[in-house]
């Protein structure tokens, strides 16, 4: 039984409109099926199920609905990646009728007052959930931030949970918005130096696979860079959708069960993780930003290549507005006078690659290097930047 306030309850009977009434009834249905006895109010809202490759007619057949029933948000609510850079998805070769339904799946989300910010990584455009603000986000990375690393409260929500909890401005109170659910149950001995993100990805693809479902607690990294915990918690989710995680004198929290298992990590299992997600092939386009690059990563990235020119087509995937601070900075100029492009709202995953030609992408990512085969039909060559942008 899940105990609604008096303004829960008015949604529920339909009295706030039907958007609000069927909103309310997924969140309620869902607290029955995880014990919750109460909803709690977030602060804010991310919703997945943005790209048209994902969610194709029918998601956008009930995006259209929501706004048909006057839905409208009640939380600062904000998009993960899209299927293409709104502005320039011409200039990345997406066919033309996909890019249509994209739209559409952007004016429906817009008519309900979200914000298309249309990124993974939404800390790094200044959202960022203080520590035990509970928040109510579906992407998985996005997800993995704000517990381990920002130390927020938010379960992995579906896009429609997501959704709902926004039209609704609260979410049942279950899971890793408990004080008690947030151990971990695997300690996870690091023996290994980690220097890249590539290093990072190829630890967090490996223990996801490893922890299935366990909330891992890691000691032995002696520093890591939010760019790199982005990498390791964004690899765990794609392998083991891991939806938290601690990290010894680095996260806000580092809790552990008492009946908590032990395993190592050595130099051996590191390259192996990164054996196993190389192809070995040169790619057609290296693709970085997975989850969305910082303003600090563009700069280097800008920097790297004026250097040295890469063997390959690239692209830098990042938030708008990132994009924007980057071309002010003239970092975008450098990335396209070496043949790349900086790409906004959008990233290699949810992107139709496959229908633009490409076969090969690079990445040094392991949530990339985990999704690109399914999603996108593409090989994978894996490995810290300088060598895949010039291999």
């Amino acid at each position: 039984m899940v105990n609604l306030s008096k303004e829960e309850q008015k949604m529920f009977d339909g009295e706030v409109g039907e958007a609000a009434r069927q909103s309310m009834e997924i969140l309620v249905a869902m607290g029955k099926i995880y014990d919750a006895e109460k909803m709690i109010p977030v602060s804010s809202a991310q919703v997945s199920g943005v790209s048209y490759k994902t969610i194709g007619d029918a998601g956008l057949e009930y995006l259209q609905d929501l706004v048909r029933k006057g839905a409208k948000t009640r939380v600062p609510t904000f998009l993960n990646p899209a299927g293409m850079d709104e502005a320039q998805w011409k200039e990345m070769g997406v066919p033309g009728d996909f890019a249509e339904k994209q739209l559409e799946i952007l004016d429906a989300y817009s008519k309900m007052g979200i914000m298309k910010t249309c990124t993974c990584a939404p800390y790094f455009i200044g959202i960022r959930p203080r520590e035990g603000e509970h928040v109510a986000w579906a992407e998985s990375s996005a997800v993995s931030f704000a517990n381990s690393v920002l130390g927020a409260r938010t379960n992995r929500e579906g896009g429609p949970s997501a959704l709902a909890a926004a039209v609704c401005g609260v979410t049942p109170a279950y899971g890793l918005h408990l004080d008690e659910n947030r151990k971990a149950n695997i300690v996870v001995d690091v023996q290994c130096e980690l220097k890249t993100a590539a290093d990072f990805g190829a630890l967090g693809s490996a223990i996801g696979k490893l922890a299935k479902r366990k909330y891992p607690a890691f000691r032995g990294i002696k520093s890591a860079t939010e760019e790199q915990l982005k990498v390791l918690g964004a690899s765990m989710a794609a392998t083991g959708s891991v939806p938290i995680y601690f990290v010894e004198n680095i996260t806000p929290e580092y809790n552990i069960a008492d009946d908590a298992g032990q395993m190592t990590f050595t130099d051996f299992q590191l390259r192996s993780s990164k054996d196993e997600l190389d192809s070995g092939e040169k790619p057609q386009l290296v693709t970085i930003g997975c989850p969305h690059a910082s303003l600090e990563e563009i700069r280097e990235i800008a920097e790297m290549v004026q250097e040295k020119k890469p063997t390959t087509e690239f692209w830098v995937c990042t938030a708008r507005k990132l994009k924007d601070e980057a071309g002010r900075l003239g970092y975008t100029e450098k990335i396209e006078k070496a043949g790349g492009k900086v790409v906004a709202d959008t990233c290699m995953v949810v992107c139709p690659l496959e229908r633009m030609g490409y076969h090969v992408t690079g990445t040094n990512s392991g949530k990339a290097a985990k999704y690109l085969p399914s999603l996108c039909s593409q090989k994978v060559a894996f490995g810290k930047l300088k060598d895949i942008l010039y291999r």
